[in-house]
């Protein structure tokens, strides 16, 4: 494979003016990162001509995998015709209202409008504002504490961090005034011996007993990803969600989906909220929305919300200066298209999702370094554990877990870690052949880990 520079050139000049996410940077610099050049499909290939599956579709994002001409395409016809203009100056332009009505169309019917945004941490701060709003205009503005889970994700900038229940990146400066947090719904970490559907009311019964702590009348919203993403692909009882919107709606408390990992067919369905069966005030969306070829995101809103903020809000006091960008949204409607005509959300809830989820347990269920499989369509993951009966963790099980994903990128298959758990999320195109190849290439690194710790 030809390369216009050496990797170790390529790796010197990114020390010298990169601080990446979440990783040790001085570490980083030492041991140099890979240069990643193309990608196809599921398959990506670094600097140097190594080829790995990739099991995280990115970052949760490249749900049509790469190396697809229609969103070019798209991209490319729109960069020739109106690179960029603005939702400012009482303007829009065709794109942004096609693919709304394209976006809509898709969603359950009681959505009506979308606030567009660059990312998911943005449409997460415009949440937290748009919620205050709702209320200040019904005339109760102390409602607005929001109120999240801890291990949650909602993104990296101040409010969205804040938001999240991420300790260590709230350490780093990330909290802001009238935010509050619940525990997970994390069945297996739990110490006791409920059932699952026993715990998964207990973890809701939560919600309502802090509402009733901070006052019902101050509180604005809840805000959850209807399966954990970079908490570690976790997910809640059955008895979990329907407990939660119950309580929700008891205390006049907005239900806020975070659907940035979970939207655009990952489950099986549209969206992930549809999958547990409840119906959210607002979805917070992203990467799925464009499969990441183009940053986008956007904060959905119901008829019911949207009606009191055009009706009787006055002017909404929030722009961003790529909101409904043209070209970002010309790839959007390409991407969504696809999914639709193609049949891909289809095929994931009734073909390849099964496929997944039934080869990692045959080939897990009884894998001595796994107590637990977890996940549905096109997402899952595997819960590294000393017991599983007991449901006894790894007291070192950061370790063993980043362990194991450095040995899946040794042999070709890019997974993550997070906590304890091995979480994959492959693009949603993928064939038979290339799910083999990654619950495979998994279980080799799965096995190489075992062994190390001496569990195989």
């Amino acid at each position: 494979m030809t390369t216009s520079r050496e990797t170790r050139d390529y790796q010197a000049a990114d020390a010298a003016h990169h601080i990446h996410a979440f990783v040790d940077q001085k570490a980083l610099n030492d041991e140099g990162p890979r240069v990643m050049v193309r990608g196809d499909r599921l398959h990506l290939w670094d600097n140097d001509g190594r080829r790995y599956l990739d099991g995280m579709s990115g970052l949760w994002c490249t749900n049509l995998g790469y190396g697809r001409k229609d969103l070019n395409a798209a991209a490319s016809r729109q960069l020739e015709q109106l690179p960029y203009y603005n939702m400012f100056f009482h303007t829009t332009h065709p794109q942004v209202i096609e693919l709304s009505e394209l976006l809509f169309s898709l969603l359950p019917g009681h959505y009506s409008h979308a606030i567009y945004t660059n990312s998911g941490s943005e449409a997460n701060e415009v949440l937290i504002r748009t919620v205050r709003r709702y209320w200040q205009v019904l005339g109760k503005p102390e409602k607005k504490i929001m109120i999240g889970r801890w291990n949650g994700y909602h993104g990296s900038t101040l409010a969205a961090t804040a938001l999240g229940g991420m300790k260590f990146m709230h350490e780093m400066g990330g909290m802001i005034p009238d935010i509050a947090h619940i525990d997970e719904p994390y069945f297996f970490a739990h110490e006791g011996n409920l059932t699952p559907a026993e715990f998964g009311l207990r973890a809701a019964q939560q919600l309502e007993a802090k509402i009733l702590e901070l006052g019902a009348d101050k509180v604005a919203g809840f805000i959850a990803e209807p399966f954990q993403g970079a908490g570690g692909m976790i997910f809640p009882p059955e008895s979990y969600w329907p407990e939660i919107q119950r309580i929700c709606r008891k205390y006049d408390v907005l239900l806020c989906a975070d659907e940035v990992i979970g939207g655009f067919g990952r489950t099986g369905e549209w969206f992930a909220h549809e999958y547990f069966g409840f119906e959210p005030d607002t979805l917070s969306i992203a990467k799925g929305l464009t499969s990441g070829y183009i940053p986008m995101g956007g904060l959905i809103l119901s008829k019911k919300m949207a009606d009191v903020l055009v009706e009787q809000g006055g002017v909404f006091a929030h722009g961003l200066t790529y909101s409904g960008h043209p070209v970002a949204a010309a790839v959007a409607i390409a991407n969504l298209k696809a999914l639709r005509d193609e049949g891909v959300v289809t095929r994931v809830k009734d073909d390849i999702g099964p496929y997944l989820q039934q080869c990692l347990r045959e080939v897990f269920g009884n894998h001595p370094l796994v107590g637990d499989i977890q996940g549905t369509g096109m997402v899952a993951a595997l819960q590294l554990a000393e017991d599983k009966a007991t449901r006894r963790r790894f007291a070192n099980e950061n370790d063993i877990a980043w362990r194991c994903r450095t040995i899946g990128f040794e042999e070709g298959v890019i997974i993550r870690s997070t906590l304890g758990r091995m979480i994959m999320a492959p693009a949603l195109i993928a064939s038979r052949e290339e799910i083999d190849e990654l619950v495979g290439k998994t279980l080799k690194a799965v096995d190489r880990t075992a062994q190390e710790y001496g569990r195989l």
